[in-house]
């Protein structure tokens, strides 16, 4: 990969650094000759900063990093990245397959800090496509600062995007005026900024955790633990059925290969839809370890007699939210299975709500006319990761982590970056430069095939390689 030039027309522009377009970064590295390049509006790299909670862990192996599962002998693995930290001997005495939360993001700063091409505090303003050059225009700001205030700016011109822009904290309508109304007496956040929030949210009279994800176990499990026994204080409700564990069998883990990502992509619209909505245990639960250690440290409050005062309550829906003077708040909840409603009152509440793909709307707004939409209206994804372009705009624009509903409940998986990164860049190359595995599952997805001596074919490798690369190769 050559150095940017920007004078010069990139074979690639990313928009966003997270660990997707990071992981292409590391990936691309390698390539001599491919101009590319990456610009993201914040000053640094950070992974979920507010959740780096002490002693959590990645829910994936530490195999799941930037590079290994689509070339192991990369430089950017994590374990040179623990081998350059002198720390490679400490790891393997440990035993850990599941590296801690605050390491992953250590492991990425250290990429970020050292792969080539990277541009921080460059804000993607716009993006066109300029048919005669036959290529997008990006406009671009400099920001001088988190708070995003625009210095100076400039345009790149590339053949082709990666869009990798990430997803942002949701906040439900009913608790969003809670949210922009925060004060440090009442404090309402989202579990995204728990740690900046954490002292103020402790010295709170009462605490109410909304959602049952991971994070929302992982914040309820730090506040138990610093909350004192018999004065807890602590409320967690759900509107799911239960604070269910993740399904991590090793059969149900191959819902996130490539396997299953080809098998759903190839469903129809109605099936890909009803599926997701009924996996959620997939990637919306809690791990086993970290649901164990709250029943642990609830049973470890009984000991001495007596019950923490701590309440865990699925299955509601929040209808309705307000502040009550100066120094609560007010929850109207509804149990789904009673059909019955009540009121809670707290001191401070965190939303462990989710997140949800940032929008590419305002980013993309000169391609709209351009944009191919599914019978929902959200933008079609083809199988190698493109977003569905009228035949007039030869460039491609890949994404990642934005094609849920075209690829499967994998696309956010940190397990599938790597093999996502490596299908981009082979299809923007036009050729194997990454060997990507036929078969990655012993699950058969969707009715075996079986040739004329009976032998039975489960899946299909990648198809050739198209319009994208093709403009690549033939660049002047």
């Amino acid at each position: 990969m050559t150095a940017f030039d920007p004078s010069t027309t990139l074979d690639l522009a990313g928009i966003g650094i997270g660990p997707a377009n990071l992981s292409l970064a590391a990936l691309a590295q390698p390539r001599p000759g491919l101009r590319a390049a990456w610009f993201e509006r914040r000053t640094a790299f950070r992974w979920h900063p507010g959740l780096l909670i002490e002693g959590t862990t990645l829910q994936v192996p530490f195999l799941a990093d930037l590079v290994t599962l689509a070339d192991p002998t990369s430089p950017w693995s994590f374990l040179n990245y623990l081998r350059h930290q002198q720390r490679l001997y400490p790891f393997y005495v440990a035993e850990r397959f599941h590296a801690p939360r605050a390491e992953y993001d250590a492991y990425c700063r250290w990429a970020a800090d050292r792969l080539p091409g990277l541009h921080f505090g460059h804000r993607v303003e716009s993006v066109r496509w300029d048919e005669e050059r036959a290529v997008f225009e990006l406009d671009l700001a400099r920001v001088g600062s988190e708070a995003g205030e625009p210095l100076a700016a400039g345009r790149v011109r590339a053949r082709n995007l990666a869009l990798g822009i990430g997803t942002a904290p949701f906040v439900p309508e009913p608790l969003r005026p809670l949210l922009a109304s925060s004060t440090s007496a009442v404090p309402v956040l989202h579990s995204a900024d728990y740690l900046a929030h954490r002292d103020s949210l402790l010295a709170a009279e009462h605490v109410t955790v909304v959602g049952s994800g991971q994070s929302g176990a992982e914040v309820f499990l730090d506040l138990l633990r610093r909350r004192p026994a018999g004065r807890e204080r602590l409320h967690w409700i759900t509107r799911t059925p239960a604070f269910a564990p993740m399904e991590y069998s090793k059969l149900g883990l191959e819902h996130f290969t490539p396997d299953y990502t080809r098998y759903f992509h190839a469903l129809p619209e109605p099936v890909r839809d009803r599926l997701v909505a009924g996996q959620w245990q997939l990637y919306k639960a809690i791990d086993h370890e970290t649901l164990a250690a709250i029943h642990d440290e609830l049973y470890r409050r009984t000991v001495d007699g007596g019950w923490p005062d701590a309440v865990l309550t699925p299955g509601v829906s929040v209808r309705t939210a307000g502040r009550v003077g100066a120094a609560q708040i007010e929850l109207h909840l509804e149990h789904g299975e009673q059909g019955e409603r009540s009121r809670l009152r707290t001191g401070a509440l965190v939303l462990a709500t989710g997140y949800r793909e940032r929008s590419a709307e305002r980013l993309l707004a000169a391609l709209e006319p351009a944009l191919l939409r599914d019978e929902a209206g959200r933008p079609r994804v083809d199988e190698r990761y493109r977003l569905a372009l009228d035949p007039a705009v030869t460039g491609a624009v890949y994404v990642q982590n934005a094609e849920r509903h075209t690829h499967g409940v994998g696309a956010p998986d940190l397990g599938l970056v790597a093999h996502r990164a490596a299908a981009i860049l082979n299809d923007l190359l036009g050729e194997e430069w990454y060997p990507l595995p036929a078969r990655t599952a012993f699950t058969t997805f969707g009715l075996p095939r079986q040739d004329a001596r009976g032998k039975v074919s489960p899946g299909r490798a990648p198809g050739s390689f198209p319009p994208a690369a093709e403009a690549l190769a033939h660049r002047p």
